[in-house]
């Protein structure tokens, strides 16, 4: 159970990890965190606590797996080009 002191404090948006990721990361994934990350104080000042928290948390859930797919896009990347330098290597 919540006391009075934890629910008075509005959860972290999330915002830099959200913008962070539309730029850097994964545009579809961070759009979305963005759009979560901006309705948090929103839904927090409106007493509506379970879902300022929810959204919180989805923020950062869409952060994290942009960032995870970008990280494998970029790791797909580097294998491919180094199977294409090998095979033109040994083609030669």
């Amino acid at each position: 159970m919540e006391t009075n002191e934890q629910k008075s404090i509005c959860p972290d948006t999330n915002l830099v990890w959200a913008i962070l990721c539309t730029v850097l990361c994964c545009l579809p994934l961070g759009i979305v965190a963005i759009v979560k990350s901006s309705s948090v104080e929103k839904l927090w000042y409106q007493g509506r606590h379970e879902e300022a928290l929810k959204a919180s948390k989805d923020a950062k859930k869409f952060s994290i797996w942009g960032a995870v797919i970008a990280g494998i896009g970029i790791a797909l990347y580097i294998i491919v080009l180094v199977l294409a330098v090998f095979i033109g290597a040994v083609q030669q």
